[in-house]
C-alpha cells in the first residue's frame, strides 16, 4: 500500500509532471502525446500520473496555468521601474514579443487551444484573467494622461490582437525579410496610436 504523501510532496510531484508535459509539448509542437509517453518522460509507471490528475486534459490545464503565470510575470517585471506611461506600454510590448519568440510552442499553448469552459479549472481561469489584465492594464495610464482616447480595455485588446497576429505570422514564417517583423511592428504601433490619439 503506497504511503500517504505530504502536501508539499504532492505539489512537488505535480510540478515535475507538468514540467515533463511541458517538455513534450515544446519538442512536439503540440499537446499530442499519450499518458504513457508522459510517464516515460517523467520516469514513472503509466498509472502514477492518475493519482495526481484526473486525466490528460487536467494536466494540460495545469501546464497552461503555469505558463500563463510565467507570461504575466514577464510582462509585469519591468513595470515598477518605469514611471512614464509610454515607456511602460512599450516595455510591456517588448516583454510580450520576447516571451513569444523565446517560447513559441508555449505561446501557442496559451492562445491556440480551444477555450475551456469557465469554472472547469478555476486556477486556469485566474491565470487567464491575470495575463489579460497585464496585457491591457498599461493602456489605462495612457488614457488617464490624455495620450489616447477610448476605453482602456478595448484599446488594450486592439493592441493585443494586432500584435498577436504579427507574431503568429512571424512564427509561421509568413512575413519574410521584407518588410519584416520589426518594420511592420513599428508601422502597426504608429497606425494604432495615431488612430487612437486624443484630439
Amino acid at each position: 500500500m503506497p504511503r500517504t504523501l505530504s502536501r508539499s510532496e504532492v505539489d512537488q510531484f505535480k510540478a515535475q509532471l507538468c514540467a515533463a508535459a511541458e517538455r513534450l509539448i515544446e519538442r512536439r509542437g503540440s499537446t499530442d502525446f499519450t499518458m504513457r509517453e508522459l510517464a516515460t518522460e517523467l520516469g514513472c509507471s503509466p498509472m502514477l500520473p492518475y493519482r495526481y490528475f484526473k486525466d490528460k486534459d487536467e494536466i494540460i490545464a495545469a501546464v497552461r496555468t503555469a505558463v500563463l503565470h510565467r507570461f504575466a510575470a514577464a510582462l509585469e517585471a519591468p513595470l515598477p521601474a518605469i514611471a512614464d506611461p509610454v515607456q511602460r506600454s512599450r516595455a510591456v510590448g517588448e516583454a510580450y514579443i520576447g516571451f513569444a519568440f523565446a517560447n513559441p510552442q508555449l505561446y501557442r499553448l496559451m492562445f491556440d487551444l480551444a477555450p475551456v469552459e469557465r469554472g472547469r479549472y478555476p486556477e486556469l481561469d485566474a491565470a487567464i484573467a491575470r495575463a489579460r489584465a497585464t496585457m491591457t492594464s498599461h493602456v489605462t495610464a495612457l488614457v488617464q494622461h490624455g495620450l489616447l482616447q477610448g476605453e482602456p480595455e478595448v484599446i488594450g485588446h486592439l493592441f493585443w490582437s494586432s500584435l498577436h497576429g504579427l507574431i503568429v505570422l512571424e512564427l509561421a514564417g509568413q512575413l519574410g525579410p521584407q518588410p519584416g517583423f520589426q518594420k511592420l511592428r513599428a508601422a502597426q504601433i504608429e497606425a494604432l496610436i495615431n488612430g487612437l490619439r486624443r484630439r
